[in-house]
């Protein structure tokens, strides 16, 4: 069922307001990683020399030139990392338009939603932006004691993380912050499994761009299917 709600929100990956949010997304992104390469090739100068001498091999000019090769694969690496609070980021800017697209051609009959305010939004995504930073730390010590299962790991607590998230605040969009609490510890392991299946491509170069925006519209269908299956048969 999860995999239906993919598809659904992969279907309508051409609406307009998907793509407007794209854009804005992707100039999100490539600002994240200009802003880090900059930061990264001026704190390696500070570093590196422009030049040095080794012995029996005299003096070596080209480090800048290869540092400005590196540059591309750092970025490549970066975007992996930093998707994720990308994703996050995503929740508090963009969740209202992409759900509403959804909405409105999908369940068309939803009495209207009280947006949350842009300051409760921001100051949300500040809060989980934090939460995500100091988590992914902590787990950094299990990537080095645990190497070979690094991935499985990143994707499991990122997947946990941007599964709570994304679920809070697409119910609480119709459920109240309560609400919306009560029904992601009801659907607890389901929201993880669609969070884990949202981070692992957000680790891939290039595809990671449009994984924010398929993520929130398959957590709006996740919503209102779990919703309807209620044992009280109810819907919201």
């Amino acid at each position: 069922m999860i995999v239906s709600d993919f598809l659904k929100a992969l279907g309508q990956i051409g609406d307009s307001r998907f793509m407007r949010v794209l854009l804005m997304g992707l100039g999100l992104t490539v600002g994240l990683l200009f802003a880090f390469t900059v930061v990264f090739v001026w704190a390696v100068g500070l570093i590196v020399p422009d030049s040095f001498s080794i012995p029996w091999v005299g003096e070596i000019t080209w480090i800048d030139n290869a540092l400005s090769l590196a540059v591309i694969p750092v970025m490549f690496v970066a975007s992996i990392f930093l998707m994720v609070p990308v994703a996050s980021a995503f929740t508090g800017f963009f969740l209202d338009q992409i759900a509403d697209a959804v909405e409105v051609k999908h369940y068309p009959n939803q009495p209207p939603v009280s947006h949350v305010p842009i300051s409760e939004a921001l100051g949300d995504s500040a809060r989980f932006l934090g939460l995500l930073l100091a988590v992914n730390l902590l787990a950094l010590l299990f990537y080095i004691f645990f190497a070979p299962l690094a991935p499985l790991i990143f994707w499991g607590v990122n997947g946990l993380l941007l599964g709570r998230e994304y679920a809070q605040l697409v119910a609480q969009r119709r459920l109240g912050t309560a609400g919306a609490r009560e029904f992601r510890k009801r659907h607890f392991l389901e929201i993880w499994v669609a969070g884990t299946l949202m981070a692992i491509p957000l680790s891939v170069p290039v595809i990671n761009l449009v994984v924010p925006i398929l993520g929130v519209a398959s957590f709006t269908h996740l919503f209102h299917r779990l919703s309807r299956a209620q044992p009280d048969g109810s819907t919201h």
